[in-house]
């Protein structure tokens, strides 16, 4: 089965490959704490590296302070080549307007990742692009990832299936992300095994699994155990624990305590 774990090498991968790439620049809308480097053909002195202030502008010389905040930066581009040319500053000017850090747009990536923390948002990002950024997953990490939205007075869940997206290519579920976002990475789901198996523990619980899978992961029985009267421990909807009588292809779920008895001789 493909773990979430296995994935991590693509996640890594992944991120090594965006600190080569640009931002898509048409997309991503300009916004405070982001800073930009503005430079004018032909006119270097009035070249200059600004942070965009929490009013959404950039100071700039012979036009002072500059609105570029919710502008693209080619939007921006042109809104200070027309107040140059209308100003008489420059005949014909061609700006360029690039974003030397982002800071304006971000979302949180919480969670079994390696490097939990709030991520700037680079043009359209997506949920696999951020964990990359995060360092990938843990070895601790799901095989599932949820992506949370909040509007102004909902918030919405997404729920991304890592196996189905890597192994059947359902690049659909690589889901867009915007400013804001939070992507929560879960701890794996266990099951509990013990009494006359090899190798008694707690181990990862892959996605339908069988009580006869799980007593293969746990090394198999004893020369004393039987399969005959395997029980499970499951804690119900209401924190009580029930005791079940399984059969071996019945599937466990997360937390299930499995016991292996002892055979009679």
């Amino acid at each position: 089965m493909v773990r979430a774990r296995s994935i991590l090498g693509l996640l890594t991968l992944l991120g090594a490959l965006l600190t080569t790439l640009s931002p898509a620049a048409d997309e991503y809308r300009l916004g405070p704490g982001d800073t930009v480097k503005v430079t004018v053909y032909e006119h270097p002195d009035l070249t200059t590296v600004s942070r965009i202030s929490d009013d959404g502008s950039i100071p700039f010389p012979l036009l002072g302070e500059v609105a570029i905040a919710r502008l693209t930066p080619r939007q921006a581009e042109a809104r200070l080549s027309e107040l140059l040319r209308d100003g008489q500053f420059v005949r014909r000017p061609q700006v360029t307007v690039n974003i030397e850090q982002y800071g304006s747009q971000s979302v949180s990536v919480l969670g079994q990742v390696n490097k939990a923390g709030r991520y700037p948002v680079q043009g359209r990002s997506t949920a696999i692009e951020m964990l990359a950024m995060a360092g990938g997953l843990d070895a601790d990490a799901a095989d599932t990832v949820t992506v949370i939205r909040n509007g102004a007075q909902t918030s919405q869940r997404y729920e991304i299936d890592l196996v189905g997206l890597f192994q059947s290519g359902d690049l659909q579920q690589n889901i867009a992300v915007a400013n804001g976002d939070i992507i929560f990475v879960p701890r794996m789901p266990v099951f509990y095994i013990y009494g006359e198996v090899q190798r008694p523990g707690s181990y990862r619980l892959e996605k339908n699994m069988t009580v006869m899978q799980a007593l293969s992961v746990g090394g198999g029985l004893t020369a004393r155990g039987t399969e005959r009267g395997t029980k499970i421990k499951r804690v119900s909807g209401d924190g009580s624990v029930e005791t079940l009588e399984v059969t071996l292809t019945d599937r466990l779920k997360n937390n299930d305590v499995v016991y292996v008895k002892e055979g009679l001789f």
